[in-house]
């Protein structure tokens, strides 16, 4: 059985975005710099900053229709911008059971379209979310924290750039096996045997998306477009602090499936209070198939044990580590870890929170350099790039939720530890209520208990720990057995010397973390960029799964095959 024929709409879309998909899918073989979204405010046209800033102003204080949705009458609200403004935005409440009877009705006909005409929409879908990508932006900030420059690039873009190597990987893996073919074989002196054979993709269902509140986008989108692209369905339940952002993803996409000729509710939006545990209802239901989600361990863990009748992709807690033996570009290297350490108060999955340091001092460009003189150096660097308030605010943006803020009080009270930088409060020029803090650098001990339960668990925002450590092969070992133990999304090293660069890279690749070594310019470690690097591998207890590669998207359906004789 072939893939529907396309409809005129969807037939005008395919051509639309073929090139797209081929460069897209390219890129993914060459791993180099690509992307069709630009990351330059300006490229939006002079009045772009102004329109999306107008738009995002016009949602506030209004009731965020979806129209055609099932809803019970009920409405949704509580957002809180982390910058102190007023954002009153609430959203239609949905009855379970009346959403999952319309997004079953709607999968059958997105089913039987096939890769290309699904490709397609999700490209459209894309391209209309990146033309009002500083809306976008504005939505993101407010609910993340993240500045404006911050919350354009990583919650427009990059994230539209997530998108798409997802449905570029998914449109690979759909389209490996050939729709139909002949088998024959032969029978010697009798006539040979016969078959046609078809293959046919077979979506596996409802997909459930439980967004996050930090990155609502960048992380939502992998996993949103995955599942639409090979077929499926797929309900949002926002985080309900970072409901805007994908509450606008939501409207656009039932726009394009709409125009298409599809069941807009393929794609609905689950929006609940703050406190409410209706994800946990949504993800033992027997009609979701797949969950993406991205948060703390602990429902992570309970998502794996219990969501047993789905395909469940985790992202979860872990401690970033970096090891620093040596380096040929002292400056280079502070400069960057201290970027590293500030950019959105630390409040990354990618983001290091070890610094392991041998007691004995580190080797340099400026000579040897004593475990106190590096953290002081690392302290002072942070102190420069954070020194005016108005530039720390661009790169900090503001506290997410009452648990980080806590976790810095905590810090700035020496709970953790000696402090070698105290965090200070810095005051937004642009947004007086916003709650803002520099990083805590905090000095600890490898081999002293205490400090070793401070810096052992996950101490997610603007808290790191520069770990004295006793040599840099005890460094190496500390890092491969954290990861393994606890779980890392990145990892970090600094050697000028190839027999320790050979043992980091070992330790990386039996604890199953990507390492970074010896940044000093504008790359960090806490960023990825699609269609190159991978976010995460699946291979350590951080996360079970990897943006992007063929295992995040080819379990997202299955192929069934029918033959018959010629």
């Amino acid at each position: 059985m072939a893939a529907a024929t396309p409809t005129p709409s969807v037939a005008v879309l395919i051509d639309r975005h073929q090139e797209t998909l081929d460069r897209a899918l390219a890129a993914i073989d060459s791993r180099d710099y690509w992307s069709p979204y630009p990351e330059i405010a300006k490229a939006y046209g002079e009045t772009g900053p102004a329109d999306g800033k107008a738009a995002f102003e016009a949602l506030l204080g209004q009731v965020f229709p979806i129209e055609g949705q099932p809803g019970d009458g009920d409405l949704v609200a509580g957002e809180a911008s982390p910058f102190g403004i007023e954002l009153g935005v609430s959203y239609p409440h949905a009855e379970t059971d009346a959403l999952f009877a319309a997004l079953e009705a709607a999968r059958p006909a997105w089913a039987a379209a096939g890769p290309a005409a699904r490709a397609a929409v999700c490209l459209e879908i894309l391209g209309r979310i990146n033309a009002r990508s500083h809306e976008f932006a504005h939505a993101v900030m407010h609910t993340t924290g993240q500045a404006y420059g911050m919350a354009f690039q990583a919650g427009g873009p990059h994230a539209q750039d997530r998108g798409l190597e997802a449905v570029a990987y998914a449109f690979r893996e759909q389209t490996r096996l050939p729709q139909s073919a002949g088998w024959t074989k032969p029978q010697g002196k009798r006539d040979p045997l016969s078959m046609v054979k078809e293959f046919t993709v077979v979506p596996r269902g409802t997909a459930l998306l439980i967004g996050c509140n930090t990155f609502p986008t960048w992380n939502g989108y992998p996993g949103l477009f995955a599942s639409l692209a090979t077929g499926n369905g797929v309900l949002v339940k926002p985080h309900p602090r970072a409901v805007l952002p994908l509450a606008l993803t939501v409207r656009i996409a039932r726009e394009v499936l709409a125009e298409a000729g599809f069941d807009p509710n393929l794609v609905c939006l689950a929006a609940e209070h703050e406190g409410g545990t209706v994800a946990a209802t949504l993800a033992v239901r027997p009609e979701v198939k797949l969950i993406d989600y991205t948060g703390s361990t602990g429902f992570g863990d309970w998502l794996e044990d219990n969501a047993r009748q789905a395909q469940v992709y985790t992202e979860k807690a872990g401690v970033n580590t970096v090891v620093i033996d040596s380096t040929d570009n002292y400056r280079g290297m502070l400069n960057n870890l201290a970027f590293a350490l500030s950019l959105y108060s630390g409040q990354m999955c990618t983001t290091p929170q070890n610094l392991l340091v041998p007691r004995t001092g580190i080797r340099t460009d400026e000579g040897s350099k004593s475990y106190d003189e590096v953290v002081a150096d690392l302290a002072g660097a942070i102190s420069g790039l954070l020194g005016d308030d108005a530039r720390a605010a661009q790169i900090l943006g503001a506290v997410v939720n009452p648990g980080v803020l806590q976790r810095s009080v905590a810090a700035a009270g020496g709970e953790f530890g000696e402090l070698a930088l105290a965090p200070r409060v810095v005051e937004s020029p642009e947004f007086p209520a916003a709650t803002i803090r520099t990083p805590a650098l905090v000095k600890v001990d490898a081999d002293k208990p205490d400090d070793r339960t401070a810096f052992l668990g996950e101490c997610f925002g603007p808290v790191a720990f520069a770990v004295a450590v006793e040599s840099t092969e005890a460094a190496v070992e500390l890092l491969r057995r954290t990861v393994s133990e606890q779980g890392a999304m990145t990892a970090g090293g600094y050697t000028v010397d190839d027999a320790v660069e050979a043992a980091m890279v070992a330790a990386c690749l039996d604890a199953g973390v990507s390492l970074s070594l010896n940044l000093t310019g504008g790359v960090f470690v806490n960023q990825t960029a699609a269609f190159s690097d991978l976010h995460g591998t699946g291979a350590n207890p951080a996360a079970n799964s990897a943006y992007c590669d063929g295992a995040f998207v080819a379990n997202r359906f299955r192929t069934v095959e029918i033959r018959r004789h010629v």
